[in-house]
């Protein structure tokens, strides 16, 4: 019977009962650390209270990093999610959460072929063969490569047995968990970023609409040789299926190994960053996923692109603030920022003042710099986490209620997760050459 008490990790658990024990424990336990927290407050000076607080995140951390990983669906997605805000919360509390973002153990072939019988049931007729060993595991699913009866080849996408069901069922606690944590370190308005989570989440549960947004991308880059996007073969994809055209490159870890040279890897930098600016501001239809594992590259220098499920709609003002904030940085205007920020949404709310320029100016005279007169290589000891982190400590009584519009949520999440993969790459160029271009008002 003790055997029982855990399932292997292997296996998704899917008992709504076992997910709610799971999920309600570590809430509660976070929250009595919260409680906990607050009270011995009182009774330390700051540096000591900064002490205390990164221990608990770390505490805290471990046991929601322990329960997410082995729960999958939203539970590992959303500690994902959280795991790129790097700078919001301690390192500490990072190194721990960025294990979410390593590949998750696979459940056995069997169990998903369930999944693809019940979804396709010509399966054996489009089919000619579908290796049973995945080569991809995520948060919902799992990848396979396979052989069309045309010949094509073709990468299939298979969702974990009921798990739309299992992602609904943890959203309330989900949210109750994470809003402790976020709790830790801010004053803010949790509901509604949560909202643009939660339905972020949703979305990506359905591959038909993965699947339209595949196509819309591909429009969009038809005049862009150097982004790749795969084709989708409709006849084999549903709601819990998604066929693909099989687009193999150069994987992330193998483009940092140091096996390509420095010029190839500033390429791959240059297509990178240009992807997600332009989707940002030109096409306002982001790649809203920055895990490294959805690029690959080619030795021609051009970026593949996967994983289109979680896409972000930027509504037009939105893009044209972050074109100004872009201007202005290519500019040098440190003094207009704060302004900026407030009218972005990004203030203090119970004063409804702009966040005070001293707080924002080391990140700013960063960013200066990367869109500098001179080149600017991102690297791995680049220190900008650090001062995000070294600001909200210096200033946490300035930043605890500052304001973040959900629409910004994801966009954050994505500009923060492009610059660790700039740093991985070590990337370099006149990054103002290749911005420039970007920063110019649209009619």
């Amino acid at each position: 019977m003790s055997d029982q008490k855990k399932p292997p990790q292997s296996d998704v658990i899917t008992s709504a009962v076992g997910r709610l024990f799971k999920l309600g424990s570590v809430a509660t336990r976070v929250g009595m650390s919260l409680a906990t927290e607050q009270a011995m407050s009182f009774l330390f000076s700051d540096p000591i209270a900064q002490a205390r607080r990164t221990e608990k995140f770390m505490l805290n951390a471990v046991r929601v990093t322990e329960a997410l990983g082995e729960l999958k669906g939203a539970a590992m997605k959303v500690g994902q999610m959280l795991s790129v805000h790097e700078g919001m919360l301690p390192p500490e509390f990072i190194t721990v959460l960025r294990g979410l973002q390593k590949e998750a153990p696979k459940v056995p072939f069997e169990t998903m072929h369930g999944v693809l019988t019940a979804e396709l049931p010509g399966f054996d007729d489009l089919f000619e063969s579908l290796d049973p060993e995945a080569i991809a595991a995520a948060s919902i699913g799992q990848v396979y490569r396979g052989r069309l009866r045309d010949g094509r080849a073709v990468a299939v996408k298979v969702q974990y047995p009921d798990i739309d069901r299992v992602v609904r069922s943890d959203l309330k606690n989900l949210k109750k968990l994470f809003g402790s944590l976020v709790a830790m370190v801010a004053d803010v308005e949790f509901d509604e970023i949560w909202e643009e989570l939660k339905d972020r989440l949703l979305e990506e549960l359905d591959y038909r609409q993965e699947a339209a947004n595949m196509a819309r991308m591909q429009a969009l880059h038809a005049d862009v040789p150097e982004v790749l996007v795969p084709g989708v073969v409709p006849e084999a994809s549903t709601t819990r299926v998604l066929t693909m055209d099989y687009v193999p490159g150069i994987s992330p870890d193998e483009a940092t190994s140091g096996r390509y040279g420095q010029p190839l890897r500033n390429l791959w930098g240059r297509r990178l960053l240009e992807f997600v600016i332009r989707g940002l501001l030109d096409h306002r239809f982001l790649h809203a996923d920055p895990n490294f594992a959805n690029y690959a590259f080619l030795e021609d220098g051009r970026l593949i692109v996967y994983d289109h499920g979680c896409m972000k709609e930027i509504p037009p003002a939105l893009a044209e603030q972050y074109r100004g904030m872009l201007g202005a940085l290519i500019e040098g205007d440190l003094s207009g920022l704060p302004q900026r920020l407030f009218d972005m949404g990004i203030y203090k709310r119970k004063s409804n003042r702009p966040v005070p320029l001293k707080v924002i100016e080391p990140l700013a005279r960063e960013a200066m710099a990367i869109v500098g007169e001179a080149p600017f290589r991102f690297s791995r000891e680049t220190d900008i986490y650090d001062m995000l982190f070294e600001a909200k400590t210096m200033y946490f009584s300035e930043l605890v209620d500052v304001s973040l519009p959900h629409d910004m949520v994801f966009v954050n999440r994505t500009l923060s997760g492009l610059f660790g993969n700039l740093c991985r790459l070590e990337a370099e160029d006149r990054w103002r050459d290749v911005l420039a271009p970007y920063a110019s008002p649209r009619s």
